[in-house]
């Protein structure tokens, strides 16, 4: 019986193609009431003071991107980007593991959601998550699209997660690098998870499948957040972890699509979720006020949270990980869009956290400034927490979602300028990270006078003021936006030390030309002439 079972048509009352006989032990797309009882009974977690469900995920509190692998199969193998971040593994290995996780699961009780990834049903993944345990299912169930009653009558899974957080892979027998495992094998649609209780491999692994299946559809796959304002005007915002995607997408004043994961094609831009996943550390209330309140809300799931004796999480304490986080159902946040669907932006923003202190809070990229910036995918990280130690580290993902990508950079960067020239989008890149010096010297941009500059460039009113071109990276920075001290606006003034500028300046643009490096045979001509240039 090795692998007949995939031959097989893939019900939605048993889990026969996964060589998983149906039993009592199989839980069937229960409710969050439901999901709560089962995550209690079996220890997963327990209840904040507002309701909310915290869950402690051990050892890993992040995703295992060094753990994850693609299988290599003849009908995929020449359209992977293979590297780093797409790593091979035979389909052996995959049987093997796969048949000592069906082994490991039959006994177990185990949880199944079916539901859908992509708001337009155009381009819909139906979507099966299968876990041994209660909370993979409510995190499923607050982050992917909840089909109606009659949907699910006649959903048929296109692609099933199968989570076996509990099973431990052994590296010399089974080929893997550790005990952990995140497997995708495109053919039998299948994404086998082991040695890791982290639901974001859950929620990346049906992302890294739609950015495999929809360019090929000329849909462009986007890591990005997505609102639209009162006049319909929809901006969509990219950018890695700690930027602001989910922060400055989630404003009062527009309507949210979606906080991290969207698909643009020809009927304009759609959420590929129903839920949120946002960062909480250092959350408050009077900052985020509308993540904030999802967190005292019953169905939220608390990741890694702390604590006290009340249960009231404390966002401030890091010491799980910096990693906390949140997950809602998008329908929490107030003013969330209930199709998860917009227009055609008018408006891309690139989202980086610079610690260096370099880059202006906002500058207009031309069509070929915004294909490097895309394919470079820059950001900066304070390099650790201990004394002293303030000098940052640049960052690099390829299309601000470089884990998540199976295709090669330039795929998505053509795709991406093809729909921006059709559409005649405005390109900005926004620095929500430091001004003034470098982390340790200068200070955080305020989040009010980023969320100002977003307001008046997706408004249209930066098109008519004077813009100063920065010399080194050629960016356009306005001199003046209402409401913004403009001594913030151009990096170099906000700096006491001009030749300390000048020198840090030099030194992160010569580390865009040297990532930007890899590329240069791919990329054409004028996206390469269009990065930094050192004096």
């Amino acid at each position: 019986m090795k692998n007949d079972y995939f031959s097989q048509p893939k019900s939605n009352v048993d889990l026969s193609y996964l060589g998983v006989k149906t039993s009592e032990n199989v839980y069937w797309n229960l409710n969050p009431s439901q999901l709560y009882e089962h995550i209690i009974q079996n220890g997963e977690g327990v209840l904040t003071d507002k309701m909310a469900i915290r869950i402690l995920t051990g050892k890993y509190t992040g995703r295992s991107p060094k753990d994850k692998f693609v299988v290599d199969q003849p009908s995929i193998t020449d359209d992977i980007d293979w590297g780093d971040v797409n790593k091979p593994i035979s389909k052996n290995v995959f049987d093997n593991l796969f048949d000592k996780v069906v082994a490991h699961l039959a006994d177990r009780d185990l949880y199944v959601k079916d539901l859908h990834a992509g708001a337009d049903k155009e381009y819909q993944l139906n979507v099966r998550v299968v876990s041994e345990v209660a909370y993979h299912a409510l995190f499923a169930h607050n982050m992917f699209i909840r089909p109606d009653e009659d949907e699910l009558k006649n959903h048929e899974p296109e692609f099933t997660v199968l989570a076996a957080p509990h099973f431990q892979a052994d590296p010399e027998t089974d080929g893997t690098r550790t005990n952990t495992f995140i497997l995708c094998n495109f053919e039998k649609k299948i994404i086998l998870i082991g040695g890791t209780l982290y639901s974001g491999e859950v929620k990346k692994g049906i992302f890294a499948v739609l950015n495999y299946l929809l360019p090929k559809r000329n849909v462009m796959a986007m890591h990005c957040s997505a609102n639209m304002d009162n006049e319909g005007k929809t901006a969509v915002f990219f950018g890695l972890s700690g930027t602001g995607k989910t922060t400055l997408s989630a404003d009062v004043d527009k309507t949210l699509i979606g906080d991290d994961e969207h698909g643009w094609s020809e009927n304009g831009i759609f959420n590929f979720e129903g839920g949120c996943y946002a960062k909480t550390i250092n959350l408050k209330k009077e900052e985020e006020p509308e993540i904030y309140e999802t967190t005292q809300m019953p169905g939220t799931i608390l990741e890694n949270v702390v604590l006290d004796d009340s249960r009231h999480p404390q966002f401030d304490d890091a010491s799980l990980t910096q990693n906390t986080r949140c997950a809602y159902p998008i329908h929490y946040i107030p003013n969330a869009s209930e199709t998860g669907k917009g227009g055609h932006p008018e408006n891309i923003i690139f989202l980086t956290a610079d610690a260096f202190g370099i880059l202006p809070p906002i500058s207009k990229l031309t069509p070929e400034q915004a294909m490097y910036h895309f394919i470079s995918g820059y950001t900066a990280k304070v390099a650790g927490t201990e004394r002293g130690v303030n000098e940052p580290q640049a960052t690099f993902s390829a299309c601000f979602g470089a884990p998540f990508m199976p295709l090669h950079p330039t795929v998505y960067a053509e795709l991406l300028a093809e729909k921006i020239r059709k559409h005649n989008s405005h390109v900005w890149l926004v620095n929500t990270g430091w001004t003034g010096g470098p982390h340790g010297i200068g200070h955080r941009m305020k989040l009010s006078h980023t969320r100002k500059m977003l307001s008046e460039a997706i408004a249209g009113n930066l098109e008519g003021v004077e813009y100063y071109e920065e010399p080194i990276f050629g960016l356009s920075i306005p001199t003046l936006v209402d409401g913004v001290p403009s001594e913030v606006l151009i990096p170099r003034n906000t700096w006491n030390d001009k030749e300390a500028y000048d020198k840090k300046a030099n030194h992160l643009a010569g580390m865009f030309a040297d990532n930007f490096d890899q590329f240069k045979k791919q990329a054409a001509k004028n996206i390469v002439q269009a990065g930094p240039e050192p004096q």
